[in-house]
């Protein structure tokens, strides 16, 4: 096995998920990320941690929701009940088919996810951090040799987190203490109300209310939004692909938008529920070994000098206590670009100009 595959399973379940002896865990396992669930099996006893693994694929939800009624179940209690009782839940994604559920009807998708709301809260009032294995699946997605791939992946997920999180901790402090952000780049002039909300430093761990392996972004949820934006890094999502997104935001809520691909999938997002159609997250990528585009959203959100808003959910870890944000079936990321004549002001003062933040070298104000 790869020493680096060890690597990935220690930072996941000690820096990560902060797994101690007798904690009950969910490892919910990729067809392609095999090995890696072999050595998180291996970390996890080591600890003396309850294991239970799933199977997850891609081709099985295919033909799940390929075959079903639509009349779903919801929240069947056999498996709300799994999630309700564990503290951990670790998802190993290792697609083998990056576009297996591209044909999925999305009436049929939104019925199940709609369905599983209960299901899904439930997974995420657990410590759950998602990390990603490289298959050569992602690596033809990202037009990347397999070999190269693989160290693009470790480059990103193999750091330290520590110094990162103390570099982050900068603009959670000025995010914190904000009251409007605004967003100027190419195609891209919005601002976002975030005052009362609570960003998140997203450093890899539980421990800093994150839980994706890699990270490496500060994040918040606005509660109003006014202006347009473009999102030029393409993606796919739900298995199509989607280029060159611009919503158009009145009163916090999406009332244009327009795709050069991928436009009805980007209707189908907003037109799930009534939260869908409001911004559910403002985030900021900070991890610099996220050097390209890959199509993948875990790797592409973090990358440094880009930011990205979400469509629909936003995280309770942005809100006071006792105060609700956006809710909706739904949380779809977009990104755009921070790259040269770009800035981002909070309350009016730069924060970040042709993709550098203030601290970094070169920057100039």
């Amino acid at each position: 096995m790869d020493d680096r595959i060890r690597e990935h399973a220690r930072i996941l379940v000690d820096w990560s998920a902060r797994i101690d002896a007798g904690d009950d865990v969910v490892v919910a396992v990729e067809d392609g990320a095999h090995d890696l669930a072999v050595a998180v099996a291996e970390q996890l006893g080591d600890r003396g941690a309850n294991l239970l693994s799933t199977y997850q694929s891609d081709e099985l939800t295919r033909a799940y929701l390929g075959a079903h009624n639509g009349s779903f179940t919801e929240n069947p209690e056999y498996e709300l009940a799994l999630y309700e009782r564990a503290d951990s839940v670790l998802f190993l994604k290792g697609s083998r088919n990056t576009t297996e559920t591209a044909d999925v009807d999305s009436d049929q998708r939104q019925a199940y996810s709609t369905a599983r709301q209960a299901i899904r809260e439930a997974r995420l009032d657990t410590d759950w951090v998602s990390t990603q294995h490289p298959t050569r699946a992602m690596a033809q997605q990202a037009g990347m040799a397999y070999a190269d791939y693989k160290d693009f992946v470790y480059d990103a997920t193999l750091r330290d987190w520590e110094a990162l999180a103390e570099e982050q901790a900068q603009l959670k402090d000025i995010l914190d203490d904000g009251k409007e952000v605004r967003i100027v780049a190419d195609g891209t002039d919005i601002t976002l109300y975030i005052d009362g909300r609570i960003a998140v430093n997203s450093a890899a761990s539980v421990a800093y209310d994150s839980h994706n392996l890699p990270s490496g972004e500060v994040f918040t949820a606005p509660y109003d939004t006014a202006g347009v934006v473009t999102f030029d890094v393409p993606m796919t999502i739900q298995g199509r692909r989607v280029k060159n997104v611009e919503l158009t935001f009145k009163d916090g809520v999406v009332v244009d938008w327009a795709a050069e691909q991928g436009e009805g999938v980007i209707g189908e997002i907003i037109g799930t529920d009534g939260g869908s159609r409001q911004l559910g997250e403002l985030g900021i990528g900070m991890n610099r070994g996220v050097d390209r585009v890959t199509d993948n959203i875990l790797f592409d959100e973090k990358m440094g000098g880009t930011v990205h808003l979400a469509l629909g959910r936003a995280y309770d870890a942005c809100l006071p206590e006792g105060k609700s944000g956006n809710d909706s079936a739904v949380h779809e990321d977009l990104i755009t670009t921070m790259g040269e004549g770009s800035r981002l002001e909070v309350d009016g003062e730069t924060i970040q100009k042709d993709g550098l933040f203030r601290w970094e070298d070169g920057f100039e104000g």
